[in-house]
């Protein structure tokens, strides 16, 4: 028996809900990454917008946010 088929069978035993929040996490990563480096361009291109660009950045990023909690409550809602 290989290790690989060892590992398989013996140690990994993890759960799909974690798997799953896991790649559900790496969206909202990404896309508080993209709104703070495209508003961090336009305020150096437009400082004087700086009340507007800061405003649509904090909703943006209160949008990523919730998909980030909804990432986490998801597993708990269908698992088992």
């Amino acid at each position: 028996m290989s290790a690989l088929q060892t590992l398989a069978a013996d140690g990994v035993t993890g759960s799909l809900g974690s798997i799953g929040y896991g790649l559900a996490a790496i969206g909202p990563g990404v896309g508080v990454g993209i709104i703070f480096g495209n508003g961090t361009q336009a305020l150096a291109r437009q400082p004087e917008a700086a009340g507007l660009i800061r405003a649509n950045q904090i909703m943006g990023f209160a949008f990523c946010e919730a998909l980030a909690l909804i990432g986490i409550v998801m597993p708990f809602v269908f698992g088992k």
